[in-house]
């Protein structure tokens, strides 16, 4: 294994063949991994030269993507396949697996093992301030950024309003939108789009952008010391649930694309996948019982697709499984585990 630190980087983007001269003795079909390759993008002619001329098999990880799509270098097209690692989802946890904690301080390995996970999250978030933004040279406004990131992850999982964020950021909304792009690249969060129905309705354009995980969001936000309010509980869960779906299909090789669906009267489903099967309806309630009221934009999605074979679900924290006319609502960890199952979605 390679890990590319700054001296080590620096020693092999000077020259780069010295990457194929050192590892063209590696026995044919031996397995190499390059950490953090997006520090030295230019290695990545030798990783074809010796794959093709010697035979060698590489794990090329990364943190980001913005350099490798940028430089224009070589990203092995047809010769690469892409593969994502998402924090510890709720089934590699087992038994250990706890919700509340999960939406506090999210999953990454540190935070649910290490012995200070507050400590190790606002570092994980100032780490990120520091190098990722500084070293790849995304934005020369540091402090500007802090600012968007802290309105960004107070705002997540919400509709994205650019010209908004940028008021509260005091950046114009052009910057907003290199922000964001930004935090896509660099793996902290994505972009759920909204699903449009073929016919003609009104419904909202604006996508969401969810943080790759809470406590990441928690900590960005400057909420980490204190207990979660029920407002941001509900996003949290909304968030982790989606999370966890994204990592379901992610390591399942399920190449299904998630959305939400909004109707112009608000009228709302937080998540909707389509498979091979039908679909798949998932509105999430940070609430102890269940009111049929929550299921209005899940009755409403149903019936936008009545000729088509469509499985509805909500999710909450309550204890007890129900069903509520064809709603299948289900505790939240109820939901994940059957999610892991395979009872969700086929596989």
């Amino acid at each position: 294994m390679i890990c590319f630190d700054t001296g080590e980087a620096l020693r092999l983007e000077r020259d780069p063949g010295v990457l194929f001269n050192e590892l063209c003795a590696v026995q044919n079909g031996q397995w190499v991994v390059l950490d953090e390759v997006q520090k030295a993008p230019v290695l990545l002619d030798q990783v074809q030269r010796l794959m093709e001329d010697c035979g060698v098999r590489f794990i090329l990880c990364g943190s980001s993507a913005r350099k490798l799509k940028r430089s224009g270098v070589n990203l092995l097209a047809g010769r690469a396949i892409e593969s994502r690692m998402f924090p510890l989802v709720s089934a590699e946890l087992g038994q250990d697996f706890q919700l509340d904690s999960a939406l506090r301080l999210g999953t990454l390995p540190l935070a649910v093992t290490g012995a200070d996970p507050e400590g190790f999250l606002t570092t994980y978030a100032n780490t990120y301030l520091t190098e990722e933004i500084r070293a790849e040279a995304a934005t020369r406004n540091v402090g500007a950024f802090s600012r968007f990131l802290e309105v960004a992850a107070r705002q997540n999982g919400q509709l994205t309003n650019l010209s908004n964020i940028a008021r509260e950021s005091a950046v114009t909304r052009s910057t907003v939108q290199n922000y964001f792009e930004i935090l896509s690249d660099t793996l902290l969060g994505y972009w759920l789009e909204p699903w449009k129905l073929k016919r003609s309705t009104k419904q909202v354009s604006h996508p969401k952008f969810y943080l790759f995980d809470p406590g990441v969001a928690r900590a960005l936000s400057g909420r980490l010391p204190y207990p979660p309010t029920q407002e941001e509980t509900g996003a949290l869960l909304e968030n982790f649930v989606i999370n966890e779906f994204r990592a379901f299909l992610w390591y399942h090789k399920l190449r299904y694309k998630i959305f939400f669906w909004r109707n112009c009267d608000g009228t709302e489903v937080d998540l909707l996948c389509e498979t091979a099967q039908g679909f798949v309806a998932v509105e999430v309630k940070a609430a102890n019982a269940w009111q049929r009221r929550f299921g209005g934009g899940l009755q409403r999605i149903r019936a936008e697709l009545a000729s088509r074979p469509i499985a509805t679900y909500g999710v909450f924290l309550g204890d007890r499984p129900a069903m509520f006319g064809q709603d299948i609502i289900l505790p939240a960890t109820e939901f994940l585990r059957r999610l892991w199952n395979g009872d969700i979605v086929g596989r």
